[in-house]
C-alpha cells in the first residue's frame, strides 16, 4: 500500500494524521488505526483545508470494478429496516444453514469473552443480539453447494473455522468505524463504544482482528492466507481513500466502486472464493464464486447508498443522508452532480449554510442520482446471478440467488 500525504505524519501502531496549519488550536485527532475526522469541541470541522489534502492508494491485487464492465451489518444493514414480510423470507433463504449459524454464533460468544472478561459483556451485545449473520451465511450457503458439487457428504472444520473468521473481521470493522464515525447508534441501537466506552471498543475489535488472523493462520491454506489478509489491509485503504474524497466533486465513479469495494465487497469476494476453496472444486468455479461474492457486495453497497436517501432517519438508525452530510459522496450523488450544476456549489461549500443540506439532498434526487444508482445496483446483481450459473440447480442455489434478489427488494 503506497501513500501519498504530503501534510500528514504516519506512524504504526495507528495511522497518526497531523493536521499541518491549524491555527485554531481546536482540532482534536483519534490515533487508534486509521484516519479520525478533525473536530472542534462544539462539532465543527476545522482547518481541513481540502484541497491540499490528497492521499493515494494503490492495492497489491487492484480488483476491477469500472462500470462497464462484464459483470457490503450482519450483511452489516442488510439487517436494518426491513419488514415482517422480508425477515421472514430472508429467514427462509438461510433455513439450509441455519444450525450452521447456531453453532458459529455459540462459538463466537465463547472465543471473545472467555478469555477475556473485560470483553464478556461487549461480547454478549456484539454478538447475543440474534443477527442474521449474513456473511457467514454465504460462506456456509457456498460451502455446502460446492461440496456437493466435490462429492463431500458435510462441510469440513475448515468452512467452519472461516465462517468464524470472516464474521469476526467484519464486526471488528464495524466496531473500528463507529469509533472512527462518532456513531452513538447503530440501526436503532447504542454502538459497543456508546455503552462501554472508546477503550473497550477498540480492544474488541483489535482482539477480533488478532483472534481472526491466528485462526487463519491455522487454516495452512497460503491462497485463502493472501485473500483474506488482502480483505484486512482493504478495509484500512478504504477508509483512507473515503477520508482523502471528502467534498470532492471530482470524485469518479470508478473511485467510487473501488472504495465501495475496499469497505464492503472485498470480504464477501475473498469469503465465497475460500469456501470454494475448501470445498476443493476447479478454479472456475472459485472464481466465480468469487464473482460473485464481488458483484454481490457491490449491488449491496449501492442500494445502502441509495437508502441514505430514501429511507427515514427512523428506519436507517442514523440522521437520513448522513454520508453526504460528511461530505462522502456516493453513487446517487456522483450521478446528480452530471445534471445539478448547483449541486456541486453546495457540496463545495461544505452545507456551512442553513437548508444547504436539504437543498442538496433535493437536487439528487431532480438530478436522476437515485434512478441511476438504482440501475447500477441492479447490473451488479444481474452480475452475481450470472456467476452461480456454474452451480448445479438446488434449494443452496436458490439461496445464493434469494440473497442477490433481497438486496435490490430493500429499494421497494
Amino acid at each position: 500500500m503506497s501513500l501519498t500525504y504530503p501534510s500528514a505524519d504516519f506512524s504504526w501502531g495507528g495511522l497518526v494524521f497531523t493536521s499541518r496549519g491549524c491555527s485554531s488550536g481546536r482540532c482534536r485527532i483519534l490515533t487508534i488505526g486509521l484516519p479520525y475526522r478533525k473536530l472542534s469541541p462544539h462539532g465543527e470541522r476545522c482547518c481541513r483545508q481540502r484541497r491540499s489534502f490528497r492521499c493515494e492508494v494503490s492495492s497489491v491485487q487492484r480488483p476491477d470494478v469500472m462500470i462497464n464492465v462484464n459483470i457490503e451489518d450482519a450483511v452489516s444493514s442488510l439487517e436494518a429496516s426491513v419488514d415482517s414480510d422480508k425477515a421472514v423470507s430472508v429467514s427462509s433463504l438461510l433455513a439450509a444453514v441455519a444450525d450452521d449459524l447456531r453453532i458459529l454464533n455459540e462459538n463466537l460468544q465463547a472465543v471473545v469473552g472467555a478469555e477475556n472478561p473485560v470483553l464478556m459483556s461487549a461480547a454478549e451485545q456484539i454478538f447475543g443480539a440474534g443477527g442474521k449473520r449474513m456473511r457467514p451465511a454465504l460462506v456456509f450457503l457456498v460451502s455446502r453447494a460446492t461440496s456437493r458439487m466435490a462429492g463431500l457428504k458435510d462441510v469440513a472444520a475448515q468452512h467452519r473455522r472461516l465462517a468464524e473468521i470472516i464474521e469476526m473481521i467484519h464486526t471488528a470493522s464495524l466496531i473500528h468505524d463507529d469509533v472512527l464515525d462518532e456513531s452513538s447508534l447503530k440501526r436503532g441501537k447504542e454502538t459497543i463504544h456508546e455503552l462501554y466506552g472508546t477503550r473497550v471498543a477498540v480492544l474488541a475489535g483489535d482482539f477480533m482482528f488478532a483472534q481472526s488472523s491466528w485462526y487463519l493462520a491455522n487454516l495452512e491454506n497460503i491462497e485463502v492466507i493472501k485473500l483474506i489478509s488482502q480483505v484486512i489491509k482493504d478495509f484500512a485503504s478504504g477508509e483512507i481513500k473515503q477520508a482523502s474524497s471528502l467534498f470532492d466533486c471530482d470524485l469518479t465513479m470508478e473511485d467510487y466502486l473501488l472504495k465501495s469495494y475496499y469497505k464492503t465487497a472485498s470480504l464477501i469476494a475473498a469469503s465465497t472464493k475460500s469456501a470454494a476453496i475448501f470445498s476443493g472444486v476447479s478454479e472456475s468455479v472459485c472464481n466465480q464464486m468469487y464473482n460473485y461474492g464481488k458483484n454481490l457486495g457491490l449491488s449491496f453497497q449501492i442500494v445502502d447508498d441509495i437508502l441514505d436517501f430514501t429511507q427515514s432517519s427512523e428506519k436507517l438508525g442514523k440522521p437520513a443522508a448522513s454520508d453526504l452530510a460528511k461530505g462522502n459522496l456516493t453513487a446517487p450523488v456522483l450521478f446528480a452532480l452530471e445534471k445539478e450544476p448547483l449541486l456541486r456549489e453546495i457540496i463545495d461549500s461544505e452545507f456551512t449554510e442553513v437548508g444547504s443540506l436539504q437543498s442538496a439532498i433535493e437536487l439528487v434526487h431532480r438530478g436522476g442520482g437515485i434512478e441511476r444508482a438504482r440501475s447500477l445496483a441492479k447490473q451488479r446483481a444481474d452480475i452475481a446471478i450470472q456467476s452461480l450459473q456454474c452451480l448445479p440447480q438446488s434449494e443452496l442455489r436458490k439461496s445464493l440467488e434469494g440473497m442477490v434478489t433481497y438486496v435490490l427488494e430493500r429499494l421497494d
